[in-house]
């Protein structure tokens, strides 16, 4: 039987321990994240992540990513040297194949999907 999940209040939710953010190129950026579901292909995920103020890159090539901030205020720069301003309340589409770097202004909290192959 398929059924539904609802995951419940997310801006508030504990997601575990922070821990330093790997690409990270610029600040003292610290991580953490949980996954609340993933389909039973493995070809989604979806969950929470949160990050410190920082800059960081970030590969899409092997897969696509829907992101919803849930709190804080962030400027994707991509790889043409172009970049956009997003903020609480706000969703976007990593597309399959994008790269760039974020730059988080404060910290920040969202919601993401990630969909292996893209969309």
């Amino acid at each position: 039987m398929i059924h539904v999940d609802n995951f419940g209040e997310l801006i508030s939710r504990d997601i575990g321990a922070f821990a330093p953010k790997p690409t990270s190129i610029e600040g003292d950026q610290q991580e953490a994240a949980t996954v609340l579901w993933t389909s039973p292909d493995g070809k989604m995920e979806t969950g929470i992540w949160e990050c410190t103020p920082g800059r960081f890159t970030a590969d899409r090539t092997k897969i696509a990513e829907i992101c919803h901030l849930l709190t804080g205020r962030v400027t994707l720069h991509n790889g043409d040297g172009t970049s956009r301003d997003i903020g609480a309340g706000e969703m976007f589409v990593l597309p399959h194949g994008w790269r760039g770097e974020w730059t988080i202004h404060e910290r920040t909290r969202k919601i993401y999907t990630m969909v292996a192959g893209g969309v």
